[in-house]
């Protein structure tokens, strides 16, 4: 039996299905959904791309981030270790391993088969040792097939795996990322009409599935507007015919790893936008989208059978994150907000930082010439930068043998350049504005942190 005849038959037996429900079953079913059936859905293989499928750096980047929090964290921690309790204690032990700095967890979630992760491990590993040696790692997957895979794809840190599962750790402390997770949750899709507000729902007519409005499946729907109608800056206010989509598991979610956390911080990477905008004229026909062979479609106002409706279970759909009832949710937790921000923005910071020189943030790492990263200009010959000429070697007029750079006497390659190419167009993918550098939002909050200055965070606060 295929996916869409068990639709109509669950239809037919229990009567029509919230867009949440019907995206539940065709993403998340265990034998027929999207995600469950397979171990990865992205890359140049799969429906869409995502910052993961740029390459290795996305990775490198958000560990330079994750350093400083287990910094924030384990400064704060210093103290008890070094209490007379304490003394005399080299390092602390867990299930074998011996540990240089604090214990920290790090969770993912929505990991896939946890490719971000074992980017980031490497990451850490090389470059911020102390955090590595720390670690407990937390894989969170709904798919079966993916978690199949983890160990594999992490390698050598399969080790600090510490757990992989479709829940978050009942309890945690150290920080909880998540690339694109939200926008992949069930949402409900509503309608405001002259009369009210109306929610739409998938039903069946002469055996195809298609869409029909009724009234609110659950009064939350309209709490949920109505909390966002008072809320000063935003007063959200839908017009008659206006369609838009409210993801109450979205906010469940946020409130449940909010609450399991004990100290630390939370990185929330999706697309999506402030409600203000979110719920206004810009989106009054909806965001709900599918992708499939690299190919998107919708969002679709027209009743009947949009887009997303058709072929369940092979392609996926999701729907623009509302940031405001996310970040609301997480703190009613007691979690305070240290920065929303456009990817681009937020990987500044961090190329910032780590920069040998901060204007050029393309430039993460040449060691082969560290005094012109990006090798805009010849720092060998600076009042020769075209290299007409050579007066750095009068004796060779006509230049063709270039004396000053013997490694590379034709001249028709720059080596200092050749190591770090793959980063800067990674990196130029990752920022590039009207792609996933302004589509993606960063979301950082932290629970018994302080407010603490964090290098993401350090290039502008700013959404587009």
């Amino acid at each position: 039996m295929e996916i869409a005849d068990s639709l109509v038959n669950l239809i037919r037996e229990r009567g029509p299905l919230t867009v949440a429900a019907f995206m539940e079953f065709a993403l998340y079913d265990e034998r027929f959904g999207y995600y469950a059936r397979a171990a990865r859905r992205s890359g140049r293989a799969g429906d869409f791309f995502t910052s993961v499928d740029v390459g290795a750096l996305f990775g490198r980047l958000l560990a330079q981030q994750l350093a400083e929090m287990a910094e924030c964290l384990g400064s704060a921690s210093a103290a008890g270790r070094a209490s007379p309790t304490n003394a005399g204690r080299a390092s602390r032990t867990d299930a074998g391993r011996a540990f240089s700095g604090p214990t920290w967890d790090l969770v993912e979630a929505g990991a896939g088969n946890g490719q971000l992760s074992a980017d980031v491990l490497r990451a850490l590993q090389h470059e911020h040792p102390r955090a590595y040696d720390g670690v407990r790692l937390h894989l969170v997957e709904a798919s079966t097939a993916a978690r199949a895979r983890q160990a594999d794809i992490l390698g050598d840190s399969a080790g600090l795996l510490a757990s992989s599962s479709a829940r978050l750790p009942a309890s945690y402390e150290g920080v909880l990322f998540a690339n694109e997770l939200l926008d992949a949750l069930p949402v409900h899709q509503v309608v405001m009409r002259d009369e009210g507000l109306r929610e739409v729902y998938v039903d069946v007519h002469a055996g195809s599935l298609l869409t029909r409005e009724g009234p609110p499946s659950t009064p939350a729907l309209e709490d949920y507007l109505a909390r966002l109608a008072v809320l000063p800056g935003v007063n959200v206010a839908l017009e008659p015919g206006w369609r838009v989509e409210i993801n109450l598991a979205a906010v469940a979610w946020m409130r449940e790893a909010s609450e399991r956390l004990r100290r630390g911080f939370i990185i929330l990477i999706d697309y999506g936008h402030p409600a203000r905008e979110l719920y206004s004229v810009t989106h009054a026909t909806g965001t709900l989208t599918s992708f499939s062979r690299h190919t998107m479609t919708g969002p679709d106002a027209a009743a009947g059978q949009p887009p997303w409706l058709s072929r369940p279970g092979e392609q996926d759909i999701t729907a623009h994150v509302d940031f405001t009832s996310v970040r609301m949710a997480a703190e009613a937790e007691g979690l305070v907000t240290l920065g929303l921000l456009d990817q681009t923005y937020f990987l500044m910071g961090l190329c910032g930082a780590n920069s040998v020189n901060p204007l050029h943030p393309v430039n993460l790492s040449n060691s082969l010439n560290p005094s012109n990263p990006v090798n805009l200009v010849n720092p060998v010959n600076p009042s020769n930068p075209a290299n007409l000429v050579n007066p750095v070697n009068p004796s060779n007029p006509a230049n063709l043998v270039n004396p000053v750079n013997p490694s590379n006497p034709a001249n028709l390659v720059n080596p200092v350049n050749l190591a770090n190419l793959k980063d800067r167009l990674a990196l130029k993918t990752l920022m590039m504005p009207g792609g996933l550098g302004s589509t993606m939002k960063v979301l950082i909050l932290g629970k018994g942190v302080g407010t603490p200055a964090l290098q993401g965070c350090s290039y502008r606060m700013r959404v587009t």
